[in-house]
């Protein structure tokens, strides 16, 4: 398995210049041992053309978000709600999870299923709204089926120029050097672009310029999915939307449709088309959000700087964005595009709330039932079901569920001994996929779902709240900086995903590599708060190699009092009136510091290494906690428990 692993992994496809660190794979147990050895795509063919791209657009991986306040966006109206089976695609009552009738053989269900879909807050209507400045209709513009040479829509594609600074984790209080990426993104109306979120990641200016145009237009980041990889942009300028016609949504496609995918990949300036089939469709990892959504496979040439460029159908209707593609030494032409249900969950999403919240998540680990016996001994009377092994803490679902549950159904609809369910009308697919979708709509945070289960031989149900899943080691940094606290010499920051890959895994440890990918959270707010480095001073003497010889160290406890985050930590270093600073590490490493001392050599460690301030700005605000500034937290509390980024791991089983 670990050698199979090994050869093959997700790419995303944006096109960066400069050297690169690494590519993503489907696992999060791989992600960080294969990013180091993996070979990278290709280069930007602006710059070098024998240089080495990588996956999430560049080696350095950190993030920026726009400072500016997201501008208000009109409500759907009562009469768009009504059409929502026909302006969310895929979500058809002939394409729903459920078996039904296939209306494929039929000339007028299929008319009906290649209407053209829009999301009409953002300005993309189907033919014959009357007052609609932008109406679209591809009969007229193209010029013969299947020929994409003059079709207008084209024009609806445009080329990304993102310049992105990340942070440095390793020194988390200053930036690393800007480095520069293209991609493809696609207009859809109301002054707003859809392109990929590791197009724009960490960025500091995107500019956007359209084909056959010399000019190029600064774009503003409106909001970021990482889970979903997508990203909105919107662009000020009126001279850019001079005969401007959005993009159309078509529905989801079925195996064998032929789909076109354009963009700007390398290998030159102007448009590029590939043309292909769709290979499959099924719940599949998302590389840059390390998360598992719905996800087109399609057998099309798509290249790095395809990354955010739409997939079209043979009406001209966008039904997905290009994003990653799967490399290995034993396969070939596997590309995948975001289809267009997780496109408009993500903007419904934003319509809603002003901002991206996330897809919701259950919350619970979980076992295939295939085997009889197994079935047998926990009272389930026939094939179907999947086994609840943990709960995550955070999640609502620990309130009513427990281990050793069945699941049998959700919401009604039977759950089956692989973790699958009906979908559409002769196709099976992941369980979760019903936790982001139900029937016609879409599920958000703080939904309820209705968890048909057997326990100890007895069926019954229960209703769980969904919310966003919380992870103890965060793959992006919320903010764009990580926080940072440095106590004479001592430098504290949270464990993260980015941190690791920076690091390199053998520079942070063993055991603190298993609790980073093993560990549940066990409440909201907690974090895995390490050693980073000691800056040397005569105020930390004995202390200066201790993260050097014995790699970074978890801290556990101030003064006798265990660490929750690193906010909680400096809230204990500034409320702390004892003589002595007493640091407990993991592997019982201690480190005691005079308080007077450390808090009058602050200034002069700070000035000798050329850091700004003593920590990170979010650490200057109150100190809130929802446990309480006196909740005890014991060590059993903290998560040990198997996790994974994946319902289902290798062989059925979840890290067991």
């Amino acid at each position: 398995m670990a050698t199979a692993a090994a050869t093959c992994w997700f790419t995303a496809l944006t096109s960066a210049t400069g050297p690169s660190r690494y590519s993503l794979t489907s696992q999060r147990f791989f992600a960080t041992t294969l990013r180091r050895h993996s070979h990278l795509i290709a280069p930007n063919s602006e710059t070098n053309q024998n240089a080495e791209t990588h996956a999430a657009v560049n080696p350095n991986r950190k993030s920026r978000t726009s400072k500016k306040p997201l501008p208000s966006s009109p409500r759907i109206s009562s009469a768009q709600k009504e059409a929502v089976g026909q302006r969310f695609p895929g979500t058809s009552k002939d394409e729903v999870h459920f078996s039904r009738a296939d209306a494929r053989g039929s000339k007028t269900g299929r008319s009906q299923r290649n209407q053209p879909v829009a999301f009409k807050s953002f300005g993309l209507q189907k033919k014959g709204n009357k007052g609609g400045n932008n109406v679209f209709d591809i009969k007229e513009q193209q010029a013969e089926t299947g020929n994409f040479q003059d079709a207008a829509f084209l024009n609806a594609v445009v080329k990304v120029y993102c310049t992105h600074t990340a942070p440095d984790y390793s020194l988390p209080w200053q930036k690393q050097r800007q480095y520069t990426s293209t991609g493809s993104a696609f207009m859809i109306g109301d002054g707003k672009l859809l392109t990929n979120a590791h197009c724009v990641e960490h960025d500091t200016q995107v500019k956007v310029k359209r084909r056959g145009d010399d000019t190029k237009y600064v774009a503003k980041v409106l909001a970021r999915g990482i889970e979903c990889d997508m990203a909105l942009l919107s662009v000020e300028s009126t001279e850019f939307w001079e005969r401007a016609e959005p993009l159309h949504f078509g529905r989801l496609p079925r195996l064998q449709d032929p789909v076109t995918v354009v963009g700007y990949p390398l290998g030159g300036d102007t448009i590029s088309v590939t043309k292909g089939v769709v290979s499959r469709i099924e719940v599949t990892s998302y590389a840059h959000g390390s998360s598992d959504l719905l996800g087109i496979q399609i057998d099309a040439a798509i290249n790095p700087g395809n990354s955010g460029g739409p997939a079209f159908n043979d009406q001209g209707e966008c039904v997905g964005v290009a994003f990653q593609v799967f490399r290995s030494d034993e396969v070939e032409n596997i590309g995948y595009v975001i289809p267009t249900t997780v496109v408009s969950h993500f903007l419904e999403d934003y319509e809603r709330n002003g901002k991206y919240t996330g897809f919701p998540c259950l919350g619970v680990l979980l076992q295939k039932l295939e085997n009889p016996a197994l079935r047998a001994c926990l009272g389930v009377p026939s094939n179907e079901g999947v086994l609840v092994r943990r709960v995550e803490p955070t999640s609502d679902a620990s309130n009513v569920l427990k281990e050793g549950d069945v699941i049998v159904s959700f919401d009604g609809i039977r759950v089956g001994c692989e973790g699958t369910v009906p979908f559409r009308s002769t196709e099976r697919i992941a369980f979760r996929y019903l936790i982001s979708q139900k029937m016609l709509c879409f599920r958000f945070a703080g939904d309820v779902a209705e968890l048909g289960i057997v326990r100890a031989g007895s069926f019954t149900k229960l209703k769980a709240v969904l919310n966003p899943r919380v992870h103890l080691v965060p793959y992006h940094i919320e903010g764009g900086q990580p926080s940072y606290l440095i106590v004479a010499g001592l430098v504290f920051t949270p464990l993260s995903d980015p941190l690791i890959e920076e690091e390199c895994e053998d520079q942070i440890g063993l055991k603190l590599l298993t609790k980073a990918r093993y560990s549940l959270a066990k409440f909201k707010g907690e974090q895995i708060v390490i050693l980073s480095q000691v800056l040397a001073n005569e105020v930390n003497i004995g202390y200066e190699d201790m993260s050097n010889e014995q790699k970074q160290l978890q801290v556990l406890k101030l003064n006798g009092t265990r660490i929750k985050n690193i906010h909680h930590l400096a809230y204990l270093v500034d409320s702390c009136k004892d003589k002595y600073l007493v640091f407990e590490f993991e592997d019982n490493y201690l480190a005691v510091l005079e308080r007077e001392a450390a808090c009058s050599a602050s200034a002069r460690i700070l000035k000798d290494y050329g850091i700004p301030a003593e920590r990170s700005p979010d650490l200057s605000e109150p100190y809130a906690d929802s446990l309480g500034v006196n909740h005890p937290v014991e060590q059993h509390e903290f998560g040990d428990g198997p996790v994974s980024n994946s319902e289902f791991g290798f062989e059925g089983l979840l890290w067991v």
